[in-house]
């Protein structure tokens, strides 16, 4: 056998020595490519997601399916708002039809305020009326599901979150017209002198972890339609003012709307917009005079609807805010959510905003910036000072961000809340995100928990956010909660942070009340406030007895020194029966959050109690309505009412694989790359075939 020299498989030996220069120099540069991938991808600011999992999201759902059944029963939906000094009152009527052929039972889930206090719901059915009562939640879900199977028309409407509703009505059959109608009352506080009324259209979709990741949320898997796609159903909405003091300054920043009346105590609003409900509702007025939301309004529960129980609100202004003389060494870290739901306008006008805050920074302040989506980024091992030049590389870095991924805000949090802080440094922390996770008390815990020596503002972004979320992140941290829908907003809103931030109006704060006796006080403890911050309100509820008389006094330390505003007692007001459904709904809030800081369900019984005693809507109780008639024997088909993707929003939101934060590369990277372009060229110069 003949003896081969050298080895078997010359291209072993000498890869490239079939191709010309140029090929060596591409397949050099491929190689070189995909080994820095490679160290990318294996690098530790992509570690979080080495256990990502898809995201059990909503879906789309298209109308059509079976003939037999309406794909997409609710047709209408009514709103009806008046508005008297700070209470407004809010009727919703839903209209629902079955134009198939076999009985349906239409599930809809749909937003509220969060500060709403639903306390009525009522079914028309042809000609009969059916009132709804308040139950237990377990109680209500088995009258319910006994009423369906006995071919009873049944409604139920629970509260998933505090915003976020879900309505089951039963046994529609083909032909019938149902109109569901639900009351609400809410508190509209003023900020700066300006009113604004928020009325939420749509859920956005909401991402949470498979239970097989570590998930553990219920929230409802709600169908939405495609980007773009227009409801079916209608809208329409009408905004009634009885005021004792004209309005005016009456503007929509997200809706086309007409006025009528304005300067006048009775102004009426209409929207008038073809395409309204994929976007929350929002108005923004005034009030003739100056500071007419200071004041103390009482109700006498002396008649039918007031329990027997005498109830009081006080909304009470600050001062102008006053520049200290001195600030304290102050600290700002940026928490920036970069994840699917936020790829395009939400996330442009994420960058618009946060190139006014961090722009606007004093060269005394340090900050940092977190990016977060599947994993997290910090743009710097620790806060850096706020120079040109860092504002921007932090800029520039956050204008580069498209969007994409999960939203893995808990462990994002986890991080800011580990990171160390100097004790005589003032930090606060900015979490910008459109709130469109299922998480909130788990985040609720963590600021409670972690953050307390921050002041902890929270910035949703979008057309539609989580207001929860938002609110609800703010409280926890002692911060101010902000809405920014549009770009054009981002400014004026970075700009009333500043304010708040700059010098607090007033701290170590008390009130007390001379003359009247009150009793179940929100918040509870009158002599530790928090602090007023500049624009804001301070609101107290409760309850009173005797006789309507004395006066509140609030003091606290300005700038300046000790500050006092009193407040004289007035007659009680009759039309203000609303308080009694706004002290429960406050005092359910305090409970919740006790929940949330607590963990479980420690709270259960005692906010049951008070959603029975003042027929109100909670996470444990729901409004039942139930016609007797059986009216069918034939089984109801499931309907899920599609709702339309927020405006803003992209296909990108819907039930997408966690991703990592798209970041530039690190240290270890770049050195990859050059170590492997080096051996490769030490490689070819040794062959001489350059």
């Amino acid at each position: 056998m003949r003896r081969v020299r050298g080895p078997v498989f010359p291209l072993l030996r000498h890869p490239l020595a079939p191709l010309s220069r140029t090929g060596r120099v591409v397949v050099c540069v491929l190689f070189a490519l995909w080994a820095f991938a490679m160290s990318v991808a294996w690098s530790p600011a992509f570690a979080d997601d080495s256990q990502a999992a898809p995201a059990e999201g909503p879906y789309f759902q298209l109308a059509g399916g079976d003939p037999a059944i309406d794909r997409l029963p609710l047709k209408s939906t009514q709103v009806e708002a008046r508005i008297a000094g700070v209470i407004a009152d809010v009727t919703i009527t839903q209209h629902y039809k079955n134009e198939g052929q076999r009985p349906i039972e239409a599930r809809y889930v749909f937003p509220g305020s969060t500060r709403a206090a639903v306390h009525a719901m009522q079914v028309r059915l042809g000609g009969r009326v059916l009132n709804a009562k308040i139950e237990e939640k377990q109680r209500a879900r088995i009258q319910h599901e006994t009423a369906k199977r006995e071919g009873k028309t049944s409604a139920l409407l629970e509260q998933e979150r505090p915003n976020v509703f879900q309505m089951n009505v039963a046994n529609i059959l083909p032909g019938d017209d149902i109109l569901v109608e639900l009351r609400y009352t809410e508190l509209v506080a003023p900020t700066e002198g300006r009113y604004e009324f928020v009325f939420p259209t749509v859920v956005g979709p909401r991402y949470h972890k498979p239970s097989t990741a570590g998930g553990s949320s219920s929230f409802p898997a709600t169908p939405h339609l495609k980007e773009g796609e227009a409801p079916s159903s209608s809208f329409a909405m009408t905004v009634r003012f009885a005021s004792p003091l004209p309005v005016g300054e009456v503007r929509s920043p997200s809706h086309g709307i007409e006025v009528a009346g304005e300067g006048t105590p009775q102004a009426e609003v209409t929207v008038n917009d073809t395409v309204s409900h994929n976007r929350d509702f929002i108005l923004h007025y005034r009030l003739a005079g100056e500071r007419t939301a200071t004041g103390l309004t009482l109700f006498q529960g002396d008649g039918p609807d007031g329990g027997g129980e005498n109830f009081f609100l006080a909304v009470v202004e600050p001062p102008l805010a006053i520049a200290r003389a001195q600030i304290n060494p102050r600290e700002y870290v940026f928490v920036v959510d970069i994840s699917g739901s936020m790829h395009g306008y939400p996330l442009n006008t994420a960058k618009v905003l946060l190139r006014n805050l961090i722009g606007h920074l004093r060269p005394t302040d340090t900050f940092n910036v977190m990016l977060f989506s599947g994993s997290s980024q910090m743009l710097n091992p620790a806060p850096v000072a706020a120079t040109r030049a860092n504002i921007d590389r932090a800029i520039a870095t956050i204008d580069q961000q498209r969007g994409g991924g999960s939203t893995e805000i808990v462990p994002a949090l986890k991080r800011i809340a580990a990171l160390p802080k100097a004790s005589d440094v003032s930090r606060s922390v900015i979490v910008v995100t459109d709130g469109y996770v299922t998480v909130e008390n788990e985040v609720f815990q963590l600021v409670r928990r972690n953050l307390g020596n921050s002041n902890v503002f929270a910035f949703g972004i979008g057309t539609s956010v989580n207001r929860h979320l938002i609110e609800g992140i703010a409280r926890a941290g002692q911060g101010e909660p902000f809405v920014v829908t549009k770009p054009e907003m981002a400014a004026a809103q970075a700009e009333r942070l500043r304010k708040m931030i700059d010098a607090p109006v007033l701290t170590q704060l008390k009130a007390r009340f001379d003359g009247l006796e009150v009793y179940d006080v929100e918040p509870a403890t009158l002599d530790a406030l928090p602090d007023v911050l500049g624009g804001r309100p301070v609101l107290l509820y409760g309850k009173w007895r005797g006789e309507p008389r004395g006066q509140l006094v609030l003091e606290g330390q300005a700038a300046t020194g000790t500050h006092t505003d009193v407040v004289p007692v007035r007659a009680p007001d009759a039309d203000a029966s609303a308080l009694r459904h706004l002290w429960a709904r406050s005092r359910i809030q305090q409970l919740s959050d006790q929940e949330a800081l607590e963990g479980g369900s420690g709270q259960r019984d005692a906010i049951t109690a008070l959603g029975l005693h003042y027929s109100l809507l909670t996470q444990y109780t729901s409004f039942i309505a139930i016609d007797q008639i059986v009216r069918t024997s034939e089984a109801a088909a499931p309907v899920n009412q599609p709702l339309p993707l927020p405006q803003g929003v992209s296909n990108l939101a819907i039930g997408e694989v966690g991703a990592a934060v798209p970041s530039t590369p690190e240290p270890a990277a770049w050195l990859s790359l050059l170590v492997v372009l080096g051996l490769v060229g030490v490689a070819l110069s040794r062959r001489g075939k350059w």
